[in-house]
């Protein structure tokens, strides 16, 4: 539990339930990538936290922004980034977007198939653009493989077609999924990308830009690797692939970054087994599936959670959100143990909740009130 949030919690409060990021935390997280994969410039993925004081942060520092809607281009351009600074790299745009995105001066793209390349030709021309590849998602808590990418052999078609229209055919790009545990799928990644680096430059085009996407994984109830294995698979793929003539190379970290800066705190509504007297309790909280913790679906991202009562007795639990509805289960499956103290009015934390919670908070599904946000 971070000591500064502790503190705030203690002090202030707040409303349940809210979320408390430390910003300084953010900063620390951001250094320590820059210091571990110094040949990467780092564009932060805004998706996981668009908050002003992250994004300003982040301004402050030098970052870059991958931005997945024009709306989350605004955000950054309101926090004071520069435009050649932001990335629009989602691979499904309208075209309104791309004028928008073009017209305040975003000059890079991503793309996956022919329809998006001729959008962005036709809103966006002569505009740097990379293609997204498909890769092995093994390993990842969130895969990503089935929305986005292309082969390797579509990928060198559309690049060579994207010079035919006018545009910089700059590179390529993939990632990983969300939360990956295993450093090898970055090597495997970079190989399928080094191909197409071969096979076009045979061709007479030239690539340079690698975009290895996100993906760096933060502890939550399972110890994970550090940063270093991650940094030690990638370079050493890297140099194999292309020796001492790199590309440049991009990367879009957004979990890694906020994920451990924040804190969820939540009141327990209700504790009961409802006469099933040997089935595990049921712990309501007053935040649930649909008040920001989306990621818990499949029960994918699995929270740490600090209760007053730890340190006491525990019992298998099921943890569920507060709405009206059958789907709102936070947790059943993954072997959730809490203290048989815990009641309903007490107050509990859910650790390393930065990333992928606030943005995933619905308006007002059963009338509940937006998540409450708390920089500090």
């Amino acid at each position: 539990m971070n000591s500064k949030i502790s503190r705030f919690l203690a002090k202030s409060k707040v409303v349940t339930p809210c979320l408390v990021v430390d910003v300084d935390r953010v900063e620390e997280n951001y250094r320590q990538l820059c210091q571990s994969i110094p040949q990467a410039a780092i564009y932060y993925a805004v998706k996981a936290n668009p908050a002003l004081p992250i994004l300003q942060r982040l301004v402050a520092l030098g970052a870059h922004f991958d931005a997945a809607s024009w709306e989350e281009i605004e955000l950054c351009l309101e926090a004071g980034a520069d435009s050649s600074k932001i990335s629009f790299g989602n691979t499904v745009k309208k075209a309104s977007s791309i004028r928008h995105a073009f017209m305040a001066g975003i000059d890079m793209y991503a793309f996956d198939s022919l329809e998006e390349l001729e959008k962005i030709a036709r809103n966006a021309p002569a505009s740097k653009v990379y293609c997204r590849l498909t890769v092995e998602n093994k390993g990842a808590d969130w895969p990503l493989t089935d929305k986005f990418g292309t082969t390797t052999e579509h990928a060198i078609e559309l690049l060579l077609k994207a010079q035919e229209m006018g545009l910089d055919a700059y590179g390529v790009s993939f990632h990983v999924g969300s939360q990956q545990i295993n450093p090898q799928t970055y090597a495997a990644a970079i190989t399928k990308v080094a191909t197409v680096f071969t096979e076009l430059a045979a061709q007479g085009l030239t690539l340079r830009m690698i975009n290895i996407g996100g993906g760096l994984p933060i502890c939550y109830r399972e110890d994970v690797p550090d940063i270093e294995q991650f940094s030690d698979v990638i370079q050493q793929a890297m140099a194999h692939h292309f020796g001492k003539n790199l590309p440049h190379i991009i990367m879009e970290p957004g979990r890694f970054i906020v994920g451990n800066a924040g804190v969820i705190s939540t009141e327990v509504v209700l504790v009961s087994n409802r006469g099933k007297v040997n089935d595990p309790r049921w712990v309501y909280l007053d935040i649930g599936r649909f008040r920001g913790l989306a990621e818990t679906e499949g029960e994918a991202i699995r929270y740490a959670i600090r209760t007053p009562h730890d340190g006491s007795i525990t019992a298998p639990v099921i943890l569920a959100g507060p709405s009206c509805d059958g789907v709102d289960i936070l947790y059943q499956k993954a072997d959730y143990h809490l203290p048989l103290q815990l009641m309903a009015g007490n107050r509990i934390e859910l650790l390393s909740t930065g990333a992928y919670v606030s943005t995933y908070c619905s308006t007002r599904f059963n009338g509940f009130k937006p998540l409450e946000e708390y920089y500090i």
